[in-house]
């Protein structure tokens, strides 16, 4: 090249020529390789495979046709192998469905036989269902926690929960029987109140152990036992919830005058779901709020008129309606109502005092002890219920913690102790946390300030924002306004009861439940509540004697430092 300036600029500018032009028959021919093949390339699918070719190879650009083409097959095959095992997956989480759905309506009827043989399928193999109960289990464990055993001054509550009560070594170790029977003859608090004092109403421990001893007095047939019988309440117009709310105030009024409170007649249970003795009475869907000893009792002295002229036995017309629904709390406690921890909020505050704060703390103590605890039929209405809404993601769930393939593994439920007494105490699953949110509107304006679905669900934001894993909600309401409404929010997974809802805001709630029929009206919303009371947030309407009451029940069942955001508060405070 010499030392000529110019010179050096000819021989480099060629060699650049040169690299360039390299580069461009090289691209070129890349391209063209592509080309050639039989299927045409996005130029973004172009730079996929490009950058995830130059990834696993030490530098090779450019791919031949025949590479191509096995890559291609390679995608399509585990395309293909995806697909299958997500259609085998569907397959057998809608088996395992079905399988608990028959085994569901086998324990509901009574049947016996093998529904699923048809399909491979051995009820010895079905794997346990998480989200449903042993309703048969455990009415007969309540019931033994319900009544005394011998001369007992209480039930057997012992420190020993639920099932391990029942442990052989509980009977067996002289010890543990004494000291078994130190605790019942001290009086240890009733099982259907959960969580610490500090999670309760004050004294909703000791109160439910009182009314308790009061509703079941040891000799129904002492002469100084006095009794108070009582239908529910069946004007037109009167939904459960007021019936609930009237049989708080005679219950108040039979402690305060040393009566044992005898619910009669339930127009709400006189159904065909309701068998035998339970038809048309309270424990159809509860237990009994006395001893089966005092409800004779007390219908006997019923047809005595020297004990109704003498007040052995009152009746409901007995008292006035002031008295029934807005008479004095039971004194007999003080006054633990004075400092309820201020757990609601309203409009942005948190609700310290009003005027009805005594009924408000009794309705809940109340309302527990009616409900302490569900029959076999509440408890197969929930189950369900439950099985509706969350069976198919319960199914999916079991089926990607097993193993093996079920059904061809078997998915056996193992036996053993730990099962039998100690985890069988546990409540049935269910998607956790979880929001229930009673949406009341229809007829109940002409009692309260009626707010649209959009403000229920701004108070639902402002709790996830609390607790961003917060995702389910369980909706109930009376009108498919709502229900339509939920697909505006995809963020939100909502569950809810198959039932027909009102399509008519000018509906009144008496000619809706009598389109749905006794049972039907009455099931679906006990359902409702006792799901409410289950869940871990509550929004609502105080205005609602529903909601108030759905409040009461969470009051006194551990849940006061879970909060409940209300839409408005009672029209009396």
């Amino acid at each position: 090249m010499g030392s000529s300036f110019p010179c050096q600029i000819c021989v480099v500018g060629f060699l650049c020529g040169v690299c360039l032009t390299s580069l461009f028959l090289a691209a070129l021919t890349s391209f063209g390789t592509f080309q050639l093949g039989p299927i045409s390339f996005s130029s973004t699918m172009l730079f996929s495979v490009a950058a995830s070719d130059s990834s696993s190879s030490s530098g090779n650009s450019t791919f031949t046709h025949s590479e191509c083409d096995f890559k291609l097959k390679q995608a399509e095959q585990l395309s293909e192998s995806n697909s299958n095992n997500e259609g085998d997956e569907d397959e057998r989480v809608s088996l395992l469905y079905s399988a608990w759905n028959a085994e569901l309506t086998k324990s509901k009827t009574g049947g016996g036989g093998n529904y699923l043989m048809k399909d491979g399928v051995n009820v010895p193999d079905i794997p346990n269902a998480p989200h449903l109960e042993n309703c048969k289990a455990k009415t007969k464990l309540y019931g033994r926690l319900d009544q005394r055993t011998g001369n007992e001054s209480f039930p057997p509550w012992t420190s020993w929960k639920g099932f391990l009560d029942t442990h052989p070594v509980a009977s067996s170790i002289e010890q543990i029987k004494e000291l078994k029977y130190q605790a019942v003859s001290e009086g240890t608090y009733p099982p259907w109140i959960a969580g610490s004092d500090e999670e309760n109403y004050p004294m909703t421990r000791k109160v439910q152990r009182d009314i308790w001893i009061h509703q079941h007095p040891v000799d129904c047939r002492d002469p100084n036992v006095k009794f108070l019988v009582a239908d529910w309440e069946r004007l037109p117009g009167f939904g459960i919830g007021a019936q609930i709310a009237g049989m708080c105030g005679l219950l108040a009024i039979a402690i305060s005058e040393g009566r044992v409170l005898v619910a009669n007649y339930y127009n709400r249970a006189d159904h065909d779901g309701c068998k035998a003795s339970s038809r048309s009475s309270w424990s159809c869907y509860f237990f009994p709020e006395t001893s089966q000893e005092c409800r004779q009792r007390a219908f006997e002295l019923m047809k005595s008129e020297e004990a109704r002229n003498n007040g052995i036995v009152t009746i409901k017309e007995s008292y006035t309606s002031k008295h029934i629904w807005a008479g004095p709390t039971p004194r007999k406690w003080g006054a633990p109502w004075s400092y309820l921890q201020p757990t609601t909020d309203v409009n942005g505050s948190l609700l310290v005092s009003h005027r009805k704060m005594d009924r408000r703390w009794w309705r809940a103590q109340a309302v527990r002890y009616l409900m302490r605890f569900p029959t076999e039929y509440t408890c197969n209405l929930l189950n369900e219920a439950r099985h509706a809404a969350f069976g198919t993601i319960a199914a999916k769930m079991v089926i990607e913690s097993l193993a093996g393939g079920w059904p061809k593994q078997s998915g056996e439920k193992e036996r053993s102790e730990i099962n039998e007494y100690v985890w069988s105490n546990h409540k049935p699953w269910i998607p956790r946390p979880l929001l229930s949110m009673h949406v009341r509107m229809g007829d109940k304006a002409c009692e309260m300030k009626v707010v649209e679905f959009e403000g229920y669900m701004e108070l639902a934001d402002r709790i996830r924002r609390h607790f961003p894993n917060l995702n389910n909600i369980w909706l109930s309401t009376e009108m498919q306004e709502v229900i339509e409404k939920t697909k505006k929010y995809p963020h939100w997974n909502f569950h809810y009861t198959k039932v027909r809802r009102q399509a008519r805001a000018n509906m009144s709630m008496a000619n809706y439940e009598a389109s749905l029929g006794r049972e039907t009206s009455t099931n679906y919303p006990l359902v409702n509540f006792l799901m409410a009371v289950d869940s871990d947030f509550f929004v609502g309407a105080l205005g609602s004697t529903w909601s108030f009451l759905i409040d009461g029940m969470r009051n006194t069942g551990g849940k006061v430092m879970a909060g409940y955001l209300s839409v408005n508060k009672d029209r009396f405070w």
